[in-house]
């Protein structure tokens, strides 16, 4: 029976967690707070751990950190508002494997649950046999895409390779002709982007597309792995040679050996670590932790980051001699919000990989909700849009997604322009000419200029329940401005609690969609 770990300092969502994860054949302890968690960790081993962002004496970046450290393999579901989706997405860079929204429905965690620990399961299980050939490249086939409402839409063409898909947009034909160019060669490639922009999907296409297609490609999370276990992870150690090294490890840079071999969110990594790598970099040469034998390697390095490495380099955080190795190539990624016409492109694909999934026949969007998926900013890029696919799904009850069965700050964004639009041009102007131009987000629109939202359509009718709907509306709303839009403690100013918040939230919502 797998054992799951409930972390919420909420004792009614534990509770609750507890007694329909038990139903559903699982063995669940649960804590309220993150050091006793830690604690409760060393005579309870979970196979999977889900834990609320926000708890009372921890933030979930700290926890999940010591987390990854006790149990490295366990996987980790985050379970955060909406409004914290810039946060869950630097949380999951941390080896966070996913995150489900509040409130919680219970399909959705069931399905996230099920579907972490197969993943566990096929990790497990596909260790050993890492380094056997990759099966032979195929050339990325074309499809169209299923229809939509909108029968006026100009139809697009999909490249699909593997599980990755690539749009359509000019940025996009920009970056497919730049992997054509460098696939064929042998040089490092730093791949710039937001978290969530589908870095991992181009090191994987240009692998794809090299002659090394026919051996293993490694990636590797830099985020995830600790200052201790880094060298470990990379170039393996021998027998003995710290405390816990009891058996000898074969590293993932000598499991990539032939193949290639990428390096996610790279700028983490400790300049203990940067100087052994620059030794890989140039000698194509490594020493096993603890061993005294060189090891010789022929592999092909791709970096990801978020943030130029040149600028990290003059903060003194990165080496500048191992910057300029791995600087022979370079590709920007674009985020999302920056490539709208690719939005739909990946909705609808994200959505038959859904109907597959939960054996549902979903065919499209309505056209408010494509109208919504244009004008959000998405802050976790494609990984937010595929979250909210996949719950929408779980949601719909008709043919087509409806905007009611999208997150409250999702459908509502335009009318209360919850935050600013992230700066997405830092990784961009510290190098002259980068592969593809980001242009600048234009500035949120005012206060002023917000239209009052109202929770009802008819503004004919003048009631005392509508008045009340509408002061009510406006102070949560005012609550939420007050603290950054963090639920947990927008209900503490209010007085009520948090489920009374997010059942509001959701009687607005179906107000605006009568």
């Amino acid at each position: 029976m797998p054992k799951i770990l409930v972390i919420d300092d909420d004792r009614d969502i534990c509770l609750l967690l507890k007694r329909f994860l038990t139903k559903h054949n699982y063995e669940v302890a649960e804590v309220y707070a993150g050091k006793k968690a830690l604690e409760l960790m060393n005579s309870f081993t979970p196979d999977l751990v889900l834990c609320d962002f926000r708890l009372d004496d921890m933030d979930g970046t700290t926890l999940l950190v010591k987390i990854k450290e006790q149990l490295p393999e366990v996987p980790v579901i985050i379970m955060t508002g909406y409004s914290d989706i810039k946060v869950a997405v630097e949380v999951m860079k941390l080896g966070a494997y996913d995150y489900i929204g509040k409130p919680l429905f219970p399909d959705e965690i069931l399905v996230t649950i099920k579907k972490a620990l197969q993943n566990q399961t096929a990790t497990t299980q596909s260790t050993a046999s890492t380094s056997q050939a990759a099966p032979a490249y195929t050339p990325p086939a074309t499809t169209e895409e299923p229809n939509t409402l909108d029968n006026k839409e100009k139809k697009q063409q999909v490249i699909i390779s593997g599980d990755y898909i690539f749009g359509d947009s000019e940025p996009f034909k920009k970056i497919l002709k730049q992997i054509d160019l460098v696939a064929p060669t042998n040089y490092s490639i730093i791949i710039y982007g937001e978290s969530g922009s589908g870095k991992e999907a181009i090191a994987q296409e240009i692998h794809k597309r090299s002659r090394r297609k026919a051996m293993p490609f490694v990636a590797i999370d830099c985020g995830a792995m600790s200052k201790e276990l880094a060298g470990s992870e990379l170039f393996g150690h021998e027998k003995g040679s710290f405390t816990g090294a009891l058996n000898q490890k074969t590293g993932n840079l000598e499991i990539a050996n032939g193949g290639t071999v990428f390096l996610d969110e790279v700028g983490n990594l400790s300049y203990d670590i940067q100087v052994s790598l620059l030794r890989v970099v140039q000698e194509r040469k490594m020493r096993r932790v603890g061993g005294t034998k060189d090891i010789d390697l022929d592999i092909r390095i791709i970096v990801a980051s978020n943030e130029k490495l040149w600028d990290i380099a003059r903060k003194g955080k990165f080496r500048e001699d191992l910057y300029h190795r791995f600087n022979e190539f370079s590709i920007v990624v674009p985020p999302l919000r920056d490539r709208k016409e690719d939005i739909l492109v990946f909705a609808r694909h994200f959505l038959q990989q859904t109907n597959k999934e939960l054996e549902k026949n979903v065919k499209g969007f309505t056209k408010e909700v494509e109208d919504i998926f244009k004008s959000y900013i998405w802050y976790g890029n494609l990984r937010e849009l595929k979250n909210v696919i996949k719950r929408a799904t779980l949601l719909a009850e008709g043919t087509y997604i409806e905007a009611h069965t999208l997150p409250f700050e999702i459908s509502n964004f335009t009318r209360l322009q919850f935050d600013e639009a992230p700066d997405t041009t830092t990784y961009l102007q510290s190098e002259p000419k980068p592969a593809i131009s980001t242009p600048p987000i234009p500035s949120p629109i005012s206060e002023a200029e917000i239209p009052r939202p109202h929770p009802h359509h008819s503004h004919s009718e003048l009631s005392l329940k509508n008045a009340s709907i509408d002061a009510e509306y406006e102070t949560i709303i005012e609550a939420l401005k007050k603290s950054n839009f963090n639920k947990s403690k927008a209900a503490k100013l209010l007085n009520i609690d948090r489920k009374t918040l997010y059942n509001k939230m959701k009687q607005y919502q179906e107000f605006n969609n009568q």
